[in-house]
């Protein structure tokens, strides 16, 4: 652990393997933590964008060797879009562990300081409610968390009649579905991605971000790939990723020409009893845009709670909360659906690494 200049934060380097086993034993101790709470993850991001890591560790005043607050950051630091921290690029939802009544009363004031010292545009917290009561957020997405307590079959039947009948159907089709760990699912998932994102209107993230999914995370068993076959062609796909009791559905891709055979829901259906098998608590949909009301829909017919995700973004210069949106990844849709798959691909590689 480093000390840093501002006054109660200590720095835990989570790409060093000590410091990263210190700082998942300690995420690990809080309910509420996730897979984007985890050293893995971080690996991924820095690994794939060459972004340096700021993990927090705020400890408690009142007890000695206990944290009040962990608050991972990575530092972005991009000529284009500019010198910030976020907690976390590229996860839906991210934000600080409290373990204390006080411990967010620590984080804002620490946080603008070292704003200030590091010459970040702002810092950016995703769905850390009540960090201030002024605090407004700068953009909100919808949540959808189901819980996997109990039987498979007992949280089938809290499904919608729309998915109960999208199974059947599934499971009534030719489509072989498989559970794998392996860089062959996670490239063969990978093909069915970029023509996805393309579909979307959006560029992919660069293969090299998925090898490194698979290698710290797929391969330490802290997720896995499950393909929907018709014959030798991956027709539906989605990457799980879990950590302590909770997990998160966080990619999926389906071919479009194989939509009746409904692999999306039995990959889905798939994953949700291997997640019970292992004990898993809860599975995590993802963000969705609150203008998306078909993916919402979605969501909700498997029974998933709802709840809001919210992003707070502090102006470090002007010390205040802002309330612009300012995503930076409204991709001109219609360039990336009409680009070849390569030129897609180049595409994500160039722009990702200056986005978040």
């Amino acid at each position: 652990m480093n000390r840093l200049g501002i006054s109660q934060a200590v720095q835990i380097d989570v790409l060093a393997k000590s410091g990263g086993v210190a700082w998942d034993k300690l995420v690990l101790s809080h309910p509420g933590c996730t897979f984007f709470h985890s050293a893995a993850w971080a690996r991924v991001i820095c690994q794939t964008y060459g972004h340096r890591p700021c993990y927090l560790y705020f400890p408690d005043p009142e007890k000695e060797g206990q944290p009040a607050t962990l608050v991972p950051l990575i530092e972005i630091l991009s000529r284009f879009t500019g010198r910030r921290a976020v907690c976390l690029p590229f996860s839906d939802f991210c934000g600080p562990l409290v373990f204390s009544e006080n411990g967010l009363s620590l984080v804002g004031d620490e946080l603008s300081k070292l704003a200030r010292e590091r010459a970040w545009k702002y810092f950016e917290i995703r769905s850390a409610d009540g960090l201030e009561k002024s605090a407004e957020a700068a953009v909100t997405f919808y949540g959808h968390k189901l819980s996997l307590c109990g039987e498979a079959d007992k949280v089938f039947a809290r499904f919608g009649s729309s998915t109960k009948g999208a199974i059947r159907q599934g499971l009534a089709s030719d489509l072989n579905v498989q559970v794998m760990g392996t860089s062959e699912a996670v490239t063969e998932f990978y093909q069915l991605h970029v023509r996805t994102r393309r579909r979307h209107g959006v560029p992919p993230q660069p293969l090299s971000f998925f090898m490194n999914i698979h290698e710290n995370a797929l391969k330490a068993g802290l997720g896995f790939v499950v393909l929907a076959r018709s014959g030798l062609r991956a027709v539906a796909g989605a990457i799980f990723l879990r950590f302590g009791h909770q997990a998160i559905y966080k990619f999926a891709a389906s071919d479009p020409r194989f939509a009746r055979s409904r692999g999306n829901n039995l990959v889905l259906w798939r994953a949700i009893k291997d997640l019970v098998e292992q004990g898993t608590d809860m599975l995590h949909f993802g963000r969705t845009s609150l203008d998306n009301d078909g993916l919402r829909k979605f969501k909700l017919s498997w029974g998933a709670e709802e709840e809001m995700i919210r992003y707070y973004r502090r102006d470090a210069q002007n010390d205040r909360w802002m309330t612009a949106p300012g995503q930076g990844s409204n991709f001109p849709n219609r360039v990336f659906r009409r680009l070849p798959l390569g030129l897609n691909r180049i595409a994500g590689a160039a722009l990702y690494p200056h986005l978040d």
